[in-house]
């Protein structure tokens, strides 16, 4: 069990996707002596790389990563699963002599990872299965009705159709007695801002613009590299479409096309148009967190001589300041 506050260097390198982070911090681990530790909630499934952009074999073979192909996609995996690995990552590299270097554009990991989790965060796996079994009979929308008459602000959050937090929330209300909302409110006034005494959390930023013109671009690459044939063969092994894994940005795109709902130009559009919204919202996530310090993705040179600075500071034992 990891034991708080962690004194030693943690450089994390956060920003929305196809800003260019793991070109980055393939160079920072390079020059800083670190170990990778990815934070992101889809490189963790096996089998799923094109539509991940997962580090290629080669990158990860000359830079160790962690926290990639550890589950099946099958296999749930959230915050809580996140932060304990992470954790053991951190310890395991700092136990090696390297640096931590956590990168990814889940931004909810990493509110995970400094502040911890809410106190809510029992499962109750039989009331699980009940609920499982009640969205299959009855549909989402009835439960978010339900959900609503018990935890309101809850249900304003979440849309009917995401159906892992939805039934996260009524799992959490039924299991504990307290709304999701109200373990969440308690939460704030209980966590710890001092889990990591030395972390550096560097943000990749660049004008909207550029930033579309690079998902329209990683688009086309992963439809080009065979995305089409990764989906089907993820079909052939059994895994539904209906998995929360299979559910995400790319997966569930392709899967419409392969069903025959959407023809290819819808499919390619929507990628692209659906990309660019869960770029807008990772964007706004981050920018609450006032701990990040920002840099135009295009500055490599001031970022490595920012963190080489930040550095120093924490080997002569002085807390950097953010």
């Amino acid at each position: 069990m990891t034991i708080f506050p962690v004194h030693r260097p943690v450089i994390a390198l956060v920003g929305p996707t196809a800003i260019g982070k793991t070109g980055l911090s393939l160079e920072m681990a390079k020059v800083f002596d670190c170990e990778i530790i990815s934070m992101d909630s889809m490189q963790v499934y096996r089998y799923m790389d094109i539509g991940t952009a997962k580090a290629t074999v080669r990158e990860r073979t000359d830079i160790p990563h962690h926290l990639i192909d550890i589950v099946d996609p099958d296999e749930d995996y959230d915050a809580e699963r996140f932060v304990g690995d992470a954790c053991k990552s951190i310890e395991d590299i700092h136990a090696g002599g390297k640096i931590p270097l956590i990168t990814g554009g889940t931004g909810l990991y990493l509110r995970a990872l400094k502040e911890g989790l809410f106190s809510g965060g029992t499962r109750y796996p039989k009331i699980r299965a009940e609920l499982q079994v009640r969205l299959r009979e009855e549909g989402s929308s009835n439960l978010h009705k339900e959900l609503s008459l018990y935890d309101c602000i809850t249900a304003n959050r979440i849309h009917q159709n995401d159906t892992h937090r939805l039934l996260r929330a009524l799992e959490i209300y039924y299991g504990s007695g307290t709304p999701w909302s109200q373990h969440l409110k308690q939460h704030e006034k209980e966590k710890s801002p001092h889990r990591f005494d030395n972390m550096l959390v560097l943000g990749l930023a660049c004008e909207r613009d550029l930033l579309y013109r690079q998902i329209d671009s990683r688009t086309q690459i992963m439809l080009n590299s065979g995305l089409e044939d990764e989906v089907r063969g993820l079909l052939d092994r059994g895994y539904s479409s209906q998995l929360k894994s299979m559910s995400s940005i790319g997966y569930r795109h392709m899967v419409m096309f392969i069903q025959g709902v959407w023809d290819k130009l819808d499919m390619e559009r929507l990628l692209a148009r659906d990309t660019r919204r869960y770029a807008k919202r990772q964007f706004t996530w981050f920018h609450k967190d006032l701990d990040i310090v920002w840099f135009d993705r295009r500055k490599s040179a001031e970022i490595m001589a920012y963190t080489a600075s930040w550095l120093e500071e924490c080997i002569l034992d002085r807390t950097p300041k953010r």
